[in-house]
């Protein structure tokens, strides 16, 4: 079960930290248009809500093989929204 308490955490804190950063360059650039940085805490929010429903979900077949697409998919979502604001 520490796997999975682990995994939950890297969400948060993966994600969080992407958050952070977004708010961070709207505080540092005021005079910029919001609505990118805003998109992107948007869609952390929602990546978040979407992955933490995939771990909670007991109704796979290979619950191992499953948590292991899951942390795929956090980290190639995660890589998109850094990109996302790196572009900013």
């Amino acid at each position: 079960m520490a796997s999975i308490r682990d995994l939950k955490q890297d969400i948060n804190y993966v994600l969080g930290d992407i958050i952070e950063a977004a708010l961070l360059h709207q505080a540092t650039n005021p005079d910029s248009d919001t609505k990118a940085s805003e998109a992107v805490v948007d869609d952390s929010i929602t990546t978040f809500d979407e992955l933490i429903a995939k771990v909670n979900d007991k109704n796979v077949e290979n619950r191992k093989a499953h948590l292991k697409s899951v942390r795929a998919e956090l980290e190639s979502r995660g890589t998109e929204l850094i990109a996302r604001i790196n572009k900013l």
